[in-house]
């Protein structure tokens, strides 16, 4: 039975001292120095911080144990992070006027698992690892964690020292965009229509507040529910009014996916196919002649999908990233070290 959150010890003991002992071994069996490479490369932590993958993951999976909504947060977390002035982590700082405090944001979480997972490095391989590259690897694991695909990412990022509230949402893909705006979005970060279509693949793990698309349907006066925009399935639309009408109000959410929820698989296409897309920009991904054929090709291959999930992941986590003297390492990612 898993534990109740009330009764876990604070969070950064939780996530670190379980895998402190075997992280210790593994650390001092290797050698450690700093590397000068300024290029994104899968082993650019060889020397310096050689088991830093092992770590980040130990950290993700001991957390996800207790707190099973975290894959979807820290995928989450990442895509909000590299749509905004890159993938630098300046999602994660803190403060007034960071993208964190923008309402877009509000509801962002594993802000906490990424944190641990730096804390820990910062003892076993100080001012090494990037929050940066902490996140990607943390996103990447979660996805790995629920089903999904073993992807082989590049590091080598640095962590951003900009973080700005005015450059969320001019960035950021809203719930009710077209297709045109997407794909306008996506391509200023050099991203393809068929990373667009494989990215949004990411909903089927993670859970949406009711607010966000509670404009899809109608609830009549007598308890009856009718969708409003054709491309949402009347069945689906008065199962989500049910689920969004217990009093919760805006605390209240519901799984992207209403089939395999847990699971990262290729249902969420599927769903797209039968009018179960919980936003209107997953629906126009089902509705538009540009990206129909996609939509059905990964409903019908789950490795096509995840073969293409870590092809566009890869370019997701490169996008607008810092390397060599730009940017900083943070001792901490809540904050910049200036």
């Amino acid at each position: 039975m898993r534990p109740k959150t009330a009764t876990l010890p604070p969070s950064s003991r939780l996530l670190i001292f379980p895998i402190c002992l075997i992280s210790l071994l593994l650390f001092f069996s290797s050698p450690v120095s700093s590397s000068g490479s300024s290029d994104l490369s899968p082993d650019f932590y060889v020397a310096s911080c050689p088991n830093v993958e092992l770590l980040v993951k130990n950290t993700v999976r001991t957390a996800v144990a207790f707190d099973a909504t975290l894959p979807g947060k820290l995928l989450r977390l990442l895509f909000h992070d590299c749509m905004v002035e890159g993938c630098d982590a300046s999602v994660l700082l803190q403060g007034s006027g960071t993208e964190r405090s923008d309402p877009a944001n509000k509801s962002l979480g594993g802000f906490e698992v990424v944190e641990s997972a730096k804390r820990l490095l910062e003892i076993l391989c100080p001012g090494a690892v990037s929050c940066a590259d902490i996140l990607v690897l943390a996103a990447r694991d979660a996805v790995e964690l629920t089903g999904g695909p073993s992807v082989r990412v590049p590091m080598g990022r640095r962590d951003g020292v900009v973080s700005s509230a005015s450059h969320v949402r001019p960035n950021m893909v809203d719930t009710t965009f077209t297709l045109d705006e997407m794909l306008q979005l996506f391509s200023s970060k050099g991203l393809t229509l068929d990373d667009l279509v494989t990215l949004s693949g990411a909903h089927t793990i993670g859970s949406a507040h009711c607010s966000v698309f509670s404009e899809r349907f109608r609830t009549g006066p007598n308890g009856s529910v009718t969708a409003v925009d054709a491309s949402l399935d009347g069945s689906y639309a008065a199962e989500l009014a049910r689920q969004c009408s217990g009093g919760g109000g805006e605390s209240t959410t519901v799984s992207n996916d209403p089939e395999t929820s847990a699971a990262f698989d290729n249902q969420y296409y599927r769903n797209l196919l039968v009018g179960k897309g919980l936003f209107e920009s997953d629906s126009a991904l089902a509705g538009d002649r540009r990206t129909r054929g996609r939509v059905e090709a990964l409903a019908g291959d789950q490795e096509g999908f995840f073969q293409g999930w870590a092809d566009s992941f890869v370019r997701l986590a490169g996008v607008g990233v810092k390397t060599g003297g730009e940017g900083e390492i943070r001792r901490s990612c809540h904050e910049t070290n200036r």
